[in-house]
């Protein structure tokens, strides 16, 4: 009966009260920062539980309201439970004033609402998984990743250019301190360096936004606007939309990261806390494929076709080159790492193939990532706590002793190869089904990628081999404890949505198609018609 009363909640709301509760959403995790601050230590951890696991329960409320509405209000312009508010400039104030139109403008769509829902899981099994592994300066670590959590957050909601970029560089200061406070030996290094190449990238992406800004500003009346729409439906001369496009492109290529602009990735992976880990692999990393997805292709598409081989190339060099690297380390933190490198290869393939099936597999691949590789690096983590190393020759013959953690660890790793039936295979498919396919790019791109994950196989599996079996011959090992109930609970969710996603891929590719397909469908009918005429 209560579960009757509260869907009948749920198909009442109206659609101005669930686009305001995603702006409320954004901001529950900052509202718990204060209230950390203000609790005694052995408090905050409960605390930092509790201000991620409303936002993951509003953002199942939005994604079922994102259902409601989406049938009616993506057939007009694609988003959903938008909220427009005038945040700086408007007819009224002084005259340098009015000639601003900067919103506070949010909504979602098939491909963001997706990467929500991901954001608002792995935030809560991070922080859970805290709970064991961080001892120190608990109250700072705690507010710091509910700070990421609101700029995290905001990224996949903004709809303004302005509005967009604060909350990407918001991540950037929170992560740098998780890394280099609560980091590895090598921590300092490691912050600084994933500091400096995402502030170069970002100050480049600002210099964009400010030019096209003011490009905008001569078909608006003289006033300067950073409004999505707005922008989507400016005439921008081909010449000029190849520099604005590497603006915004080499930002979010620093964040994928993209090969060559990928080492500051593995001294980060290596050096953050695990949770740290989680986070940028699951979600920071997405804001860069993110954005070349909802402003670079709409805003510049002739440049976004005229770049794609060099994209596609890069990415392909990526995949081979992540998986080779991955074959020789004997961390198994950066091997992870290091085939981060090379599945954000075949996104990076799947977008620019422009191809709807590869871009659909991309947005998929997206979230599948952030499963896998976040539930490898819990994984890993809950190892390191144990034995207070990484390296694969202090392991051996484990499978023996901690049977509960083999049977996780191994279908996490048979995920991340992309083994069928799991939410890995789906994604990667459909890329190289649609590069294959695509008129964009060549077929070798398809046929080159393929191999890397023949390879992708084999240094995950021999990894895996080195560490699970073989004799059991080292005294520290025999003393090694399973997975605790905790433990178990924080890897059941990703696990689950493996199997779910791996078998029953449908609904999620159905929500994600009708915002992919109109995103390709719009690039690919404007350089259509600049080839006709």
């Amino acid at each position: 009966m209560k579960l009757r009363y509260l869907w009948a909640i749920f198909t009442i709301m109206e659609k101005e009260t669930a686009s305001a509760l995603l702006n409320v959403l954004i901001f529950l995790p900052l509202i718990g920062i204060p209230v950390l601050w203000a609790m005694k230590d052995k408090q905050v951890k409960y605390a930092a539980l509790f201000f991620s696991v409303i936002p993951m329960l509003l953002s199942w409320v939005l994604y079922f309201q994102y259902l409601r509405f989406s049938t009616v209000e993506a057939a007009t312009d694609g988003m959903v439970l938008q909220t427009t508010w005038n945040w700086f400039g408007g007819h009224l104030g002084p005259e340098w004033y009015t000639r601003f139109d900067i919103k506070f403008m949010t909504g979602v769509d098939g491909i963001s609402i997706y990467l929500v829902l991901l954001t608002t899981l792995l935030f809560p099994l991070s922080i859970w998984f805290s709970w064991s592994s961080v001892h120190e300066k608990e109250k700072q670590y705690y507010m710091l990743l509910l700070l990421l959590f609101c700029g995290v957050l905001g990224v996949f909601v903004s709809l303004d250019l302005i509005l967009f970029y604060l909350f990407f560089e918001l991540g950037l200061i929170p992560m740098y301190l998780l890394i280099g406070i609560w980091g590895g030996k090598n921590r300092i290094y490691a912050a600084v360096k994933f500091f400096l190449y995402t502030l170069v990238g970002s100050l480049m992406m600002l210099v964009a936004i400010l030019y096209i800004g003011n490009l905008a500003a001569q078909d608006n009346a003289g006033i300067f606007t950073t409004d999505f729409y707005k922008l989507i439906n400016l005439k921008i001369p081909s010449d000029i939309q190849s520099w604005l496009f590497l603006g915004f492109a080499l930002s979010f290529a620093i964040k994928v990261p993209l090969f060559p602009l990928h080492t500051w990735l593995p001294d980060a992976h290596v050096q953050a806390p695990t949770s740290g880990s989680v986070i940028l692999a699951g979600v920071l990393l997405k804001m860069g494929t993110y954005g070349l997805v909802r402003f670079c292709l709409p805003f510049f598409p002739q440049a976004s076709v005229m770049f794609a081989p060099y994209l596609c190339t890069l990415g392909v060099i990526g995949i081979i080159y992540g998986a080779m690297v991955s074959m020789v380390q004997t961390d198994i933190k950066k091997l992870i790492a290091y085939s981060s490198v090379a599945h954000m290869g075949f996104i990076i393939l799947g977008i620019f193939s422009m191809n709807p099936d590869a871009m659909s597999g991309a947005v998929l691949q997206m979230v599948n990532h952030g499963i896998s590789t976040g539930a490898l690096f819990l994984i890993i983590g809950m190892i390191y706590d144990r034995r207070h190393t990484r390296e694969i020759k202090d392991f051996q013959g484990l499978a023996k002793q901690i049977p509960i953690f083999t049977l996780f660890f191994m279908i996490a790793t048979l995920s991340s190869i992309g083994l069928p039936g799991l939410n890995g295979f789906v994604g990667e498919f459909l890329v190289l089904i649609g590069s294959f396919q695509s008129t964009f790019i060549g077929k070798s791109f398809a046929i080159i990628s393929a191999t890397g994950v023949i390879i992708a196989a084999i240094y995950m599996l021999w990894m895996f081999r080195r560490v699970m079996f073989g004799e059991l011959d080292k005294q520290e090992n025999k003393e090694l404890t399973d997975l605790t109930r905790n433990e178990v609970l924080i890897l059941m969710p990703l696990v689950i949505l493996m199997f779910v996603i791996g078998f029953h891929a449908t609904p999620f590719l159905q929500e994600i198609g009708k915002s992919s397909d109109r995103i390709v469908d719009f690039v690919v009918n404007i350089n259509q018609q600049i080839t006709m005429k």
